[in-house]
């Protein structure tokens, strides 16, 4: 399994940095949007 996830990881190499981007951006997004009732 460790060996088809390295795989996986070395073809995608030039995609995972904007995948993992893209990931921060939406958890980012989720936590400001948690925390606008907040200040309300």
């Amino acid at each position: 399994m460790f060996s088809q996830i390295k795989a996986v990881v070395e073809r995608s190499q030039d995609t995972i940095w904007k995948d993992a981007i893209g990931a921060v951006s939406l958890m980012v997004l989720l936590i400001a949007g948690l925390h606008l009732p907040g200040l309300a």
